[in-house]
């Protein structure tokens, strides 16, 4: 019995309301991370295509601009529905092209949608203020504009959620927008653009190119693109936000990250085993806020370490779309080798592992990417892994005497994206909360994730700009301030 290939997506762009073939002469293989099937092509595409859709997004910008809000979110009101409609279709593309589980795959696409319902109240959000007689009879308001053409750059490990960080905002408040996903996982956003096409949006006011460097180089160049939304890794986020900057843009790049959990003895060791193990082992650890490293105070060195290894050693690993499977692969088998690297570094360095999660065999899926839970205990101050972003499921121990000493190495980490601390105790939690250098604070939770009326935050070298992703930040980062000084002469030829 001979058994068919699978189908392969030669993945198109969506310029001006249209899929196009790419003319790229170079294109990369999406490969599903557990099976190791390729599923998907992606083109690397040029700086012409990429600046048809810019061109094509700057054509759809005078008349969007002067849509009424009222009117730019009812599209956003049909594509809340269709998302919703369409969820676990959306999930299982994410989970074949990414490799998290199903489970968290429909989680991350809840969060996309939220931001859809938070953009619709633009009408709302994006008023201004007013001030009669600043001096006598003169009036003065300051109204927000949108910027023009903006550009979104995602990353692999959320292919539904970030894109819709920024999409909504931006295209609810008037801007026209073009997306580059990561070329890994091409076919979420490339789902997400056909249920767009059906909401009614205007030619150009949404536009996807795929591609790699040479597309981001053009949207970072281009006169026309006024404001970049990136995320990835902390080196990227340098580069697009010196590049961008250079050439007269605003941006806000959400870089890398190594989060800590402080846990004290005080600490509900059952709930905080569960949380932390969520955090540190859920999508494959391949995800800016999951929990790297977890410092231990007094006793809680020994509870926590021997409650840790349990459960971590129990997660089922497999297939994301397999019933009852808890983690999947990680993305490439390039993390995977980098990722297992690490882990023996740290080895080298004096680490102890007290789970190891390399070679690992999964059953009928031998050729997936495949690393398991993984615990470091003692890992020395001076290791890599202390302050390296290892982007997988690898969780580091490391003993504090107090919490002086605890957030003193905080401090000394060169990121600041997230950080949790689990307690009992309500003065040691405000002390956390006033002290510790992260953007996005957890107490008794693993992982800090912002709702979307909240701003997305980060510090230190997770991020560059000044107004973050989601919230009201999405608000100030898409308009422009306008301020307006009135002054009506009086009529003396008649009366009213």
């Amino acid at each position: 019995m001979t058994i068919a290939a699978p189908t392969v997506t030669q993945v198109a762009n969506y310029i001006n309301g249209q899929w196009r073939e790419s003319s790229a002469s170079e294109w990369l293989d999406v490969t599903n991370p557990a099976t190791g099937e390729v599923i998907a092509r992606t083109p690397q595409s040029g700086a012409a295509e990429v600046a048809a859709a810019i061109d094509a997004a700057a054509a759809a910008f005078p008349e969007w601009r002067r849509t009424p809000p009222e009117d730019r979110i009812q599209p956003l009101f049909k594509l809340k529905v269709l998302l919703e409609d369409h969820l676990d279709d959306i999930a299982r593309i994410i989970t074949q092209e990414n490799g998290k589980t199903f489970t968290e795959a429909k989680a991350e696409m809840r969060r996309a949608i939220e931001n859809v319902e938070v953009a619709c109240g633009i009408p709302m959000m994006m008023q201004g203020y007013n001030l009669e007689d600043v001096a006598r009879g003169i009036d003065e308001m300051m109204i927000r504009q949108p910027l023009g053409v903006v550009a979104a750059i995602s990353p692999f490990n959320f292919p539904g959620m970030i894109p819709f960080w920024f999409l909504p905002y931006a295209v609810a408040i008037g801007n026209t927008l073009v997306v580059k996903p990561s070329e890994r996982v091409p076919l979420t956003m490339r789902f997400a653009f056909e249920l767009l096409e059906k909401t009614g949006l205007p030619r150009g006011v949404v536009n996807l190119v795929n591609g790699g460097k040479v597309a981001v180089d053009t949207i970072l160049d281009h006169p026309k693109v006024r404001a970049v939304s990136f995320v990835g890794s902390t080196a990227v986020a340098k580069y697009v936000y010196a590049r961008a900057a250079a050439s007269g843009k605003r941006a806000q790049c959400q870089g890398g990250a190594k989060n800590h959990v402080i846990v004290l003895p005080d600490a509900d060791m059952r709930m905080a085993t569960q949380i932390i193990t969520d955090s540190a082992f859920g999508c494959a650890g391949q995800r800016c806020l999951a929990v790297s490293v977890a410092v231990t105070i007094g006793e809680a060195q020994k509870t926590f370490r021997d409650s840790i290894a349990e459960a971590a050693s129990k997660l089922r690993v497999g297939n994301g779309l397999d019933e009852g499977v808890q983690m999947g692969p990680v993305v490439t088998r390039q993390s995977k080798a980098r990722i297992e690297s690490m882990i023996g570094a740290g080895e080298k360095q004096g680490a102890k592992v007290l789970l190891d999660g390399r070679n690992a065999r999964i059953p009928n899926y031998e050729a997936g990417n495949f690393v398991k839970p993984t615990i470091l205990d003692c890992v020395p101050a001076t290791s890599d892994l202390a302050d390296t972003e290892i982007f997988g499921p690898v969780l580091s121990l490391i003993h504090a005497n107090d919490m002086d000493e605890a957030l003193a190495f905080l401090e000394r980490s060169a990121y600041g994206n997230q950080a949790s601390l689990f307690t009992s105790s309500g003065s040691a939690a405000r002390r956390f909360r006033y002290e510790a250098p992260a953007g996005n604070i957890g107490i008794n939770i693993g992982v800090a994730a912002p709702m979307a009326y909240f701003p997305f935050s980060g510090w230190k070298d997770s991020f560059f700009g000044t107004l973050h992703a989601q919230g009201r930040d999405a608000i100030e980062f898409y308009t422009d301030k306008k301020v307006v000084v009135e002054r009506w002469a009086k009529e003396h030829s008649r009366k009213f």
